[in-house]
């Protein structure tokens, strides 16, 4: 569950993958910069890497987070493949626990499971994923829904419990058949959060929490104080573990990471206007003219990305660590090139001294 800080890192460093698909780029041109990211992660020493559930998103390309996760495993041997994370009112807990079991089995000990609760997209959408257009009903029912998957990946429904004789596959039943070895490893639960809801129950449970400081930054240390003061100690944890993830763009030339980080604002005006497109190429972001409202909403955007040069994202994230106390930071980098959010790593990995293999 914990990780080592490594080089001059004030805690571990993780990344957190959108499979961002840029203009005049495919969805296997993300995937291939996936492989190879996670490949470069787990050289430099971050310690995990996560996946985020997105649908009907042309510049997202992770709406399968366990098929991404199952390739991801096939190419890498020691960093921790998670989700970052499944949205679990899109999804029975069942199948969830079947996943995710099954990706237990391919990297046995590598495996995180980061659950939310928004439906990742659009209503309209979320209502084609869950075949039903009471969403409220689905973040309301979360918490059951919850209990429900850890009952399947424990395999410890009740007797007379309508799903006492159901079993996740593969899952803890097995080593309890005849001539059954199981392995000692269960994925373990992360809740996801960017307000206070996901803070408590994550308390309550004694689960770790990974709070979205990339898109709710004024809501990070409220949320993180309630999850610490609430906390209460569990099998899983003694004491709170809570990482944030960030968004962070590190880039040779200060003006490159301002141009990316330009085009980033723009991909998110075009989200949130209801005009969801391929990321943009920064040129695009140079000719568009902004309205007073839409360049306001880009300082404010621009605000919370970590970018600079190298030496200026890692005190920017200096900085943000002594603001929060966060045990992890996890960096999502967002560029029209994969070879730039590569290169992004690399640097910030070069300006901690991170391992070199």
């Amino acid at each position: 569950m914990r990780g080592e800080a490594q080089g001059t890192a004030p805690v571990p460093l993780s990344v957190l993958d959108l499979v961002t698909v840029g203009a005049g780029s495919t969805a296997t041109d993300a995937l291939r910069t996936s492989v190879e990211l996670s490949r470069l992660a787990e050289s430099r020493g971050f310690h995990r890497y996560w996946v985020a559930e997105h649908h009907s998103m042309p510049g997202v390309a992770s709406s399968s987070p366990a098929v991404i996760l199952a390739h991801l495993a096939a190419h890498t041997e020691r960093i921790r493949l998670g989700s970052g994370g499944v949205m679990l009112p899109n999804h029975a807990p069942l199948v969830i626990a079947e996943q995710f079991g099954t990706l237990e089995a391919m990297a046995p000990g590598r495996i995180d499971l980061g659950l939310g609760r928004a439906p990742g997209t659009d209503g309209a959408t979320a209502a084609a994923l869950r075949r039903t257009d009471r969403l409220n009903e689905g973040a309301d029912d979360f918490p059951q829904q919850l209990a429900e998957l850890l009952r399947f990946l424990d395999d410890d429904f009740p007797d007379g419990h309508p799903y006492s004789r159901i079993h996740a596959i593969p899952g803890p039943i097995q080593s309890t058949s005849p001539g059954g070895v199981q392995s000692p490893h269960r994925p373990p639960v992360w809740l996801l959060g960017s307000s206070g809801f996901s803070a408590r129950l994550a308390a309550m449970l004694g689960l770790p929490f990974a709070f979205a400081h990339h898109f709710s930054a004024q809501n990070t240390i409220p949320a993180l104080d309630l999850y610490r003061e609430q906390f209460r100690p569990s099998a899983v944890l003694d004491e709170p573990y809570a990482l944030i993830g960030v968004s962070a763009l590190a880039a040779d030339d200060e003006k490159e990471a301002i141009r990316q980080v330009r085009a980033t604002a723009l991909n998110m005006i075009r989200l949130r206007s209801g005009r969801p497109g391929l990321f943009p190429d920064p040129e695009d972001a140079e000719a568009h003219e902004f309205s007073s409202l839409e360049q306001e909403f880009v300082d404010s955007w621009a605000a919370n990305i970590v970018h600079g040069t190298a030496d200026e994202v890692r005190s920017g994230l200096d900085d943000l660590h002594r603001r929060t106390g966060a045990d992890e930071l996890m960096l999502t980098s967002h560029a029209h090139r994969g070879e730039l959010r590569l290169r992004s790593y690399e640097l910030i990995a070069d300006a901690y001294g991170l391992p070199t293999a």
